[in-house]
This record gives C-alpha cells, structure tokens and sequence, in this order.
C-alpha cells in the first residue's frame, strides 16, 4: 500500500493543523472541494494511518510541569516488556522509545521542578530490569514536535532537497 499523499491531502492536513476545530463543511468551503470529497479524504488518510487523531494538543507546561527530560535506559535482556508496562504507569513519562547505541529505551519525561523529576526518575527504576539511567534536561525547545513538512515532502515525492555548493 502507498503511503502518497496529493497537495489536497496536505492542504487538508496544513488546514486542520492551524485549525483542528473545524468541521468538514468548512474544510470544503475553504478548501474549495466538495465537502464529500473532504471527508472521503480524511477517510483515506485515517484508514491508512496517515492522520492517527484528532485530539487536542497539550501543553504540559500549562499543567504545571515545566521541566522537560529525556532519560536513556539500559535494560536487562529479556525484561523490556517488564519495563514498558512499567513505564506505562507513571503518567509524567510521555513516550518511550527502543533505540540503538548505548542505550536501551530513550523516554521523554515531564516534571513540576527538578526535585519533582528527581521523583519521576526514582518512579522509573523502581521496576527489576533496569541496569542503568542517563537523564539530560532540555533547557528550551527550538523545534516543537511536528510533521507537516514532511506531508509536504510526501507530497513532493519524497525528492530531498538539492543543496548547491557539493
């Protein structure tokens, strides 16, 4: 199955992004399409796994967790899934992730303050399996998480960019 999108699709997606509220007969009348052209569109993108929601973006900042960390576990062979559910329980770790290199699983983590994440970090390996932890503190976020540009490029037939000077 073909993961392409068209530059209706990432019209459509580029519109609900900037405005998730809208409703598909407004998508139609900005979009310029037939509103069952839309929602055949948002149907596709969905049933193949290109739009995975439509839930409202948190800021966990706003909640009172202002500290953001992203901690690399190392975890005994054959106790990942012992962990995971772990992990799975304390709601500050927001995503984990199995990785390469020195590391097992890299966990993005929120916290109130740093004693708070201190906290969150002794939650974590509480849990048999877990060999050792690296945590780092992201001081400031200069590019919030995002996927627009690359439905564009999906869009562009997946062509990377030609650099001049090489």
């Amino acid at each position: 199955m073909t993961r392409h999108v068209d530059s209706l699709d990432v019209n459509l997606i580029s519109l609900l992004t900037a405005e998730p509220r809208l409703g598909v007969l407004e998508c139609s009348r900005r979009l310029g399409v037939a509103r069952g052209t839309v929602q055949a569109r948002l149907d596709r993108l969905v049933a193949r796994g290109v739009i995975g929601g439509f839930g409202p973006e948190i800021d966990p900042a706003a909640l009172g967790y202002r500290v953001t960390a992203f901690a690399t576990l190392e975890i005994a062979q054959g106790r990942g899934l012992d962990v995971a559910a772990h992990l799975a329980e304390i709601p500050e770790v927001l995503e984990a992730h199995t990785i390469t290199g020195p590391g097992d699983l890299l966990c993005r983590v929120v916290a109130r303050d740093n004693a708070d994440l201190q906290r969150v970090i002794d939650q974590m390996v509480e849990v048999d399996g877990i060999r050792r932890t690296s945590t780092v503190i992201a001081l400031s976020t200069r590019i919030s998480a995002r996927v627009l540009p690359l439905v564009e490029r999906a869009a562009m037939g997946f062509s990377p960019p030609v650099r001049s000077g090489s």
